[in-house]
C-alpha cells in the first residue's frame, strides 16, 4: 500500500521584541501570534532575534516560508520617518526597527507571503518610506483609537467597523468588517509603493498592500490574532496567510 502523505507545514519567522527582565533583555513576543499561526494559519512560528544589523536577513528569509510582523507596546522610533521626538519615556525599541524594516523590505522583494500587524502595519509604511501619526488621539475629527478597560478582553473588544476593498474584501468576503483597536500611532502620508485597502470611518487607515504584490502581502491596524477562532474575518484571514505559505495563491 503506497504510504499517505500529509502537506509540509510551512516555517513562519516572527520578529520578536527586546524586553528587559530582572535586568537581562530578552527576546519575546505574545503567544497569542504563535496560537494564531500554528492553529490558525497551520504552519510552524519561529521566533526571529532583533539583532539589527547583526541579522542575516537574506539568509534568514532563505529558510521561511512567510513573515508575520506582529504588534508591540512599543512604537517606532519617531526619527525614522523624520516624527517629532517622542516624549521622555515612551516606549522605543531600536532593536526591532533596525530588524523587521530591513525583513520588510527583503520579504516584499521577494515576494514571500507577509502578514503584519498593528505595529507591523506602521514599520511596512516607514520601510516603504511613509509617515506616522505619533498621537491619532489629538487630530482633529479622529476618534481614540488606544485601548480601554480593565481586562483584556475589554480592550481588545470590537470597537468599530472598517471598509474593506482589494485583497481583504477577497480573502474575507466582507466589504465592512467590525474590528478591534488598541494603537495610539497610525499611518499619516502612506507609502508610495502602497495602496490603501480598508478606512476607519474616522478616515484613520486600516490596511494596506503593497501595489503590484505577488500573493498575500497585507498589513492590518487591528488585532485579527486576538481570539481569531471566535471571528470568521481573522478566521480566514490566518487561513489565507497558511494556504499562501504553502504556494496556493490567495
Amino acid at each position: 500500500m503506497p504510504r499517505l502523505t500529509t502537506p509540509r507545514r510551512p516555517w513562519v519567522g516572527v520578529p520578536a521584541c527586546c524586553r528587559e527582565l530582572a535586568g537581562h533583555p530578552q527576546h519575546a513576543t505574545p503567544s497569542r501570534y504563535m496560537a494564531a499561526l500554528a492553529e490558525g494559519a497551520g504552519v510552524r512560528p519561529v521566533l526571529i532575534p532583533p539583532l539589527g544589523d547583526a541579522l542575516d536577513a537574506e539568509g534568514y528569509l532563505d529558510r521561511l516560508d512567510g513573515l508575520l510582523i506582529p504588534g508591540s507596546p512599543s512604537n517606532l522610533r519617531p526619527a525614522l520617518y523624520g516624527g517629532p521626538a517622542a516624549p521622555e519615556g515612551e516606549l522605543e525599541d531600536p532593536a526591532r526597527d533596525a530588524t523587521t524594516l530591513p525583513l520588510i523590505r527583503v520579504a516584499l522583494e521577494r515576494g514571500l507571503p507577509v502578514f503584519a500587524i498593528c505595529r507591523g502595519l506602521q514599520e511596512m509604511n516607514v520601510a516603504l518610506g511613509g509617515t506616522l501619526h505619533s498621537r491619532l488621539h489629538l487630530l482633529p475629527g479622529r476618534e481614540d483609537h488606544r485601548g480601554h478597560g480593565q481586562t483584556l478582553a475589554e480592550r481588545y473588544r470590537p470597537r468599530h467597523d472598517i471598509t474593506a476593498d482589494g485583497l481583504l474584501q477577497a480573502v474575507t468576503g466582507r466589504k465592512e468588517i467590525r474590528v478591534n483597536s488598541v494603537h495610539m500611532q497610525g499611518i499619516d502620508r502612506v507609502a508610495e509603493g502602497l495602496t490603501v485597502e480598508a478606512v476607519a470611518p474616522d478616515g484613520t487607515v486600516e490596511a494596506v498592500r503593497p501595489i503590484g504584490a505577488r500573493g498575500f502581502q497585507l498589513a492590518v491596524q487591528w488585532h485579527p490574532e486576538w481570539r481569531f477562532g471566535e471571528d470568521a474575518a481573522s478566521t480566514a484571514l490566518f487561513r489565507a496567510f497558511g494556504a499562501a505559505c504553502q504556494g496556493v495563491a490567495p
